[in-house]
């Protein structure tokens, strides 16, 4: 009789603070035979991982996926299957595994690369994926400011390539939220002048992580290397 394939479970572990994950993704945590924990290449440092560390019975395999920090879209493919092709080989031996992600599995997360590759690749695995807090949601609740009310609108954001989408999309909503402001951000301050956004955006850093940091005044970051959990929340006049 051939061996039943494991099931594959996407787990949000949320911002930072390991309270702040739900009763399911720790129940699941501690019930699968293996962990995925993604790193870059350049390190095996994985902040999913520190925040579920806690909520992992000991002795639990934890195996870690490198994805490259480039722009060569060739190789990132090429390393999303790879990642995929490894979780499936460790499902087929008929273990149920767990792919961790910070914040929320998908929202600008690699989970939802390697889930796309594991549909192409292995459509007879069983998935599900459990929603965690994302990183905006919990900054927004840090400064207690509410991200949309009655009649508004909220635009989340990429900052990865600049004020480009701010440009183009901020004069037409309420509320903004951009991550991924680290490699862009002085694009983005010049594109937040321009709209008269500056006095209304309060930076956020390393939410819910022992580092964390909150800016009332942005114009401090000018000049300097934003850490990469930096994100900005904006409220349009």
């Amino acid at each position: 009789m051939k061996q039943k394939t494991g099931k594959f479970f996407g787990v949000g572990v949320g911002p930072g603070d390991p309270e702040l994950i739900s009763l399911k993704a720790v129940r699941i945590l501690r019930s699968v035979h293996t962990i995925f924990a993604a790193s870059s290449t350049k390190n095996s440092h994985s902040v999913a991982m520190r925040i579920a560390r806690p909520h992992l019975p000991q002795g639990t395999p934890v195996i870690r996926l490198s994805f490259p920090m480039t722009r060569d879209s060739k190789m990132i493919e090429e390393c999303w299957r790879q990642n995929a092709a490894t979780i499936i080989k460790e499902l087929e031996k008929g273990k149920d595994a767990a792919f961790i992600t910070l914040g929320d599995p998908l929202t600008y997360s690699t989970y939802g690369y390697v889930l796309r590759e594991m549909k192409k690749i292995a459509p007879h695995v069983e998935i599900q994926t459990i929603p965690g807090i994302a990183s905006y949601q919990a900054a927004a609740a840090l400064v207690h400011l509410p991200l949309a009310e009655g009649e508004d609108s909220l635009l989340v954001l990429s900052g990865s390539k600049g004020g480009e989408h701010l440009r183009r999309l901020g004069s037409q909503v309420e509320n903004i939220v951009m991550l991924k402001t680290y490699r862009n951000f002085e694009d983005i301050y010049s594109t937040l002048k321009e709209m008269d956004l500056v006095e209304s955006t309060i930076g956020i850093t390393c939410c819910g992580q022992p580092d964390e940091r909150i800016v009332t005044d942005i114009k401090e970051m000018v000049g300097k290397k934003p850490n990469y959990f930096t994100m900005l929340i904006i409220k349009n006049k």
